[in-house]
């Protein structure tokens, strides 16, 4: 397990929707919601609307990478600090079916001067088993800004 740089799971999750998702115009428009931003690991969630498909009623694939980004970012940000995405690969999987879409990020390694970081990204809807969508793996830099 990872040290988080959190006092607490709860401050944790505080501060990312105050700086992560209300700080982020492109995260506050879509309504991405913090699950889980704890000691290397996080877990978001993003209700599916019209807007967010593309002209197969998919889940678009900037939204899917978005999700895959945050999910690595905020998992690195639990550990190291203030953060950008240096890099990210992302395998899409199938087709991004559902209400909404789960992603989650676990760190592989920490440093100090890049975070590697993995991420699954799943749709999900209530009457169905989640559907893995994609993979990726992100470096992830520490920016060495206070916060």
């Amino acid at each position: 397990m990872t040290q988080s740089r959190f006092d607490s799971p709860e401050a944790s999750l505080d501060y990312m929707r105050r700086v992560a998702v209300k700080g982020s115009g492109f995260s506050n428009w879509l309504s991405v919601e913090p699950l889980k931003v704890w000691q290397g690991e996080s877990e978001l969630l993003l209700s599916l609307r019209p807007e967010m498909t593309q002209h197969h009623g998919f889940a678009h694939g900037a939204i899917v990478g978005l999700m895959a980004d945050n999910a690595c970012a905020w998992a690195a940000a639990s550990v190291a600090g203030d953060v950008v995405t240096g890099s990210y690969l992302i395998n899409f999987l199938r087709p991004g079916q559902g209400e909404r879409l789960r992603a989650k990020g676990t760190v592989v390694k920490p440093g100090k001067r890049q975070v590697v970081v993995r991420a699954d990204v799943y749709a999900e809807s209530d009457d169905a088993e989640p559907i893995h969508v994609a993979c990726a793996q992100a470096t992830v830099i520490p920016t060495g800004l206070a916060q």
